[in-house]
C-alpha cells in the first residue's frame, strides 16, 4: 500500500508540475511574443497542410499572416486562432473588381463565410501593379480598390477590413538621400489619386523592400554590414542630418518622403515584404544562409525593440517577412525559391533564435504522445485511488 501511495503522490506531483511549467511557458511566450508578420506563399508542391502550418505559426507566436489569395483551407485552419490575416486579390482579378456586383460577390464568397472565426483585417487588391507596364492594369487598380471598399461598406465590414495594394520599391525614381525620395514621374498620375484614397479611408501604403537587390547589383559599393543591420558607420542624410545604420530604414523613410512630396503626411508606410534568400544563382551575390540569418535575425531584434526609423522614431516599423517556406515552384532565379525561414518539412533553414520555442513539424507527434502519457498517468492515479478506498 505504501508503494501505491508513493506512486500516486509522484504521479500527481508530476502532473501538477507539468501543468505549472506549461502555464509558465505559455506566459513567457506571450510576454516575449514577436511583433512581425509573415508572408505565407504556396507556390510549391511539397508544403505541409494548412492545419500543420497553423500549429507551426502558433508555436512561433506570430500574430499576423499575409496571403496572396483567399485560400479557404488556410482561413478555416486558422479559425479561432487570433491571427490577423491580410488576404489578396491577384492582378488577374482587377478588371472584374471594378464591377460593384462582382466585387460584392467576391467578398460574400471569400470573406463573409470565414469572418466570424478568422480575423481578416485587410485585402490587398493587386500586387506590384506598377511593375507590370500594363497601362490597363494600372488604370483598373484604383477603381478596383474603391469598388472593393464600397462593397465592404455595403456589407458593414469596412470598419474591420481595410483595402490597400502592395508596391514594388521600384515605384521610386529616387531613394537617396532618404529625404529626397520621389515617385517615378510616369507613375505620378496613378499614385496621386491612390494616395488621396488611402488618406480618405485611412489605409496603409504597402511597399515590398529588399535591400538584397541593391546589394546584389552593387556589391563593391554597398557595404554588406549596412544592409544586414550589422555594426557599421552608416550614412547621414545631408538634408536632415539624420543618421542611418541600415538600408531598410533608409528605404522606408524614402517612401515617406515621396508620399509627403505628393502632399500627404497622413499615411502610414508598412513593409509588406522584405527578406533575404539563403541560396541563389552564382551571380546573385550575397545569397547565403549566413547572410539570410543575419538579415532576418537582426531585423526581428529591431522589431522586438519597437524601433522607428530616423524620420519616424515614434512609429514602430510594421513588417511582413518574406517568407514562411521555401517555394520550389516559383519561377525566376534560384533566389526566388529560397526566401523561406523554413523548409517544407518544418525544419528551420537557419537559426535566428526562434528555434528555442519553435517545435519542428514532427514534434507535433511527440506532443501527442506527451498528452497521452499525461492522460494515462491521471487515469492510473484515479484507479489507484479507487483501489485504496476499497482497502
Amino acid at each position: 500500500m505504501m508503494m501505491i501511495r508513493s506512486v500516486i503522490r509522484s504521479c500527481s506531483f508530476f502532473v501538477s508540475m507539468l501543468l505549472f511549467v506549461l502555464s509558465i511557458s505559455d506566459l513567457l511566450v506571450k510576454i516575449h511574443g514577436h511583433g512581425f508578420g509573415i508572408n505565407y506563399g504556396q507556390i510549391a508542391n511539397n508544403l505541409p497542410l494548412p492545419s500543420q502550418v497553423a500549429v507551426l505559426i502558433k508555436s512561433l507566436n506570430v500574430s499576423k499572416i499575409k496571403l496572396y489569395d483567399a485560400d479557404p483551407n488556410v482561413l478555416v485552419a486558422f479559425s479561432e486562432s487570433n491571427v490577423e490575416f491580410v488576404i489578396g486579390l491577384g492582378n488577374e482579378y482587377l478588371e472584374n473588381m471594378t464591377n460593384p456586383s462582382k466585387a460584392q460577390t467576391w467578398i460574400q464568397q471569400h470573406v463573409q463565410p470565414y469572418f466570424s472565426q478568422t480575423k481578416i483585417t485587410c485585402i490587398t487588391v493587386g500586387n506590384e501593379v506598377f511593375n507590370s507596364n500594363d497601362t490597363q492594369l494600372m488604370l483598373n487598380l484604383l477603381p478596383a480598390m474603391q469598388t472593393v471598399h464600397d462593397a465592404l461598406v455595403s456589407l458593414g465590414l469596412d470598419q474591420q477590413v481595410t483595402v490597400t495594394t502592395a508596391h514594388s520599391f521600384n515605384t521610386l525614381s529616387n531613394s537617396y538621400p532618404p529625404s529626397s525620395g520621389a515617385f517615378r514621374e510616369d507613375l505620378v498620375q496613378y499614385i496621386q489619386p491612390l494616395l488621396d484614397f488611402h488618406a480618405q479611408i485611412n489605409s496603409p501604403f504597402l511597399i515590398n523592400a529588399y535591400p538584397f537587390f541593391t546589394y546584389k547589383d552593387n556589391p563593391n559599393i554597398i557595404p554588406l554590414n549596412y544592409v544586414l543591420f550589422q555594426p557599421n558607420q552608416g550614412t547621414v542624410d545631408p538634408n536632415t542630418n539624420l543618421h542611418y545604420d541600415n538600408m531598410l530604414y533608409a528605404q522606408i523613410d524614402a517612401v515617406y518622403a515621396a508620399i509627403k512630396q505628393m502632399g500627404h503626411d497622413d499615411i502610414q508606410v508598412r513593409i509588406s515584404e522584405t527578406g533575404w534568400p539563403s541560396n541563389g544563382d552564382p551571380e546573385e551575390v550575397g545569397a547565403t544562409p549566413q547572410n539570410a540569418a543575419l538579415y532576418n535575425g537582426n531585423l526581428l531584434k529591431r522589431i522586438e525593440q519597437k524601433q522607428g526609423t530616423p524620420a519616424k522614431p515614434l512609429v514602430p516599423i510594421d513588417i511582413y517577412v518574406f517568407a514562411l517556406f521555401n517555394e520550389d515552384l516559383k519561377p525566376g532565379p534560384a533566389s526566388e525559391r529560397n526566401y523561406g525561414l523554413y523548409y517544407p518539412n518544418g525544419n528551420p533553414v537557419y537559426n535566428i533564435e526562434l528555434k528555442g520555442y519553435l517545435p519542428q513539424m514532427p514534434m507535433a507527434a511527440k506532443s501527442n504522445i506527451l498528452s497521452v502519457n499525461i492522460f494515462l498517468c491521471i487515469v492510473t492515479s484515479f484507479i489507484f485511488a479507487l483501489e485504496l478506498s476499497r482497502w
